[in-house]
């Protein structure tokens, strides 16, 4: 008989604590409803030209007026297991390089989204709550209300907990593939008009 201590977990097989969203969550803590999804989706995908694990991360006005965004590839790391405090760190450093923070608001005024092109299925996945509890404690760190998740897959767009979707734009793994759509899109943009 061998005396010891047992390994401690290591963080590869360590349980995500909880840093994951299931839908039913997701739906009960409030997220606004976007005015003109079609709209949104169209816009952001026009601009960033999204390509299987591109995140791109949104920043709206209070008129749903696009004020800041920025796309990223997103990196998988520990054999592709989504984290959700990997994935908020990632958005929160694009946050801060797009848009000032709100923290000083009582409440806040201005609204992120997130579209995530990913291939597979449109429904929820495991991934798709580490990200929606990305965003929601990103959102929370830079004092921006936290607003809708929206998956992009090859059957089209689908705004989680809505309900709401199309079949246009989709996911393709070829941006050159794209029609009506000409050129690249810059990764990141702020709006610049005077206020």
């Amino acid at each position: 008989m061998a005396f010891g201590f047992a390994p401690a977990p290591s963080a590869d097989s360590a349980p995500h604590l909880g840093r994951l969203l299931e839908p039913a969550e997701w739906v009960a803590s409030g997220i606004p409803l976007l005015r003109n999804p079609r709209e949104v989706v169209t816009g952001l995908y026009a601009r960033h030209l999204p390509t299987p694990s591109t995140a791109v991360i949104a920043v709206f006005d209070p008129d749903e007026r696009l004020a800041a965004s920025a796309s990223f590839a997103r990196h998988t790391g520990r054999a592709g297991v989504a984290d959700g405090w990997e994935l908020r760190n990632a958005l929160l450093s694009r946050l801060r390089q797009i848009i000032p923070h709100d923290l000083r608001r009582r409440v806040p005024i201005r609204t992120a989204v997130l579209l995530y092109c990913r291939e597979g299925e449109a429904h929820w996945t495991e991934e798709d709550g580490a990200w929606m509890w990305g965003l929601r404690d990103a959102c929370s760190l830079h004092g921006l209300r936290c607003g809708a998740y929206i998956t992009l897959t090859r059957s089209g767009w689908q705004i989680l907990g809505e309900g709401r979707s199309g079949r246009c734009p989709r996911s393709s793994p070829y941006p050159a593939a794209r029609i009506g759509f000409g050129g690249g899109a810059p990764e990141a943009h702020r709006r610049t008009a005077a206020r």
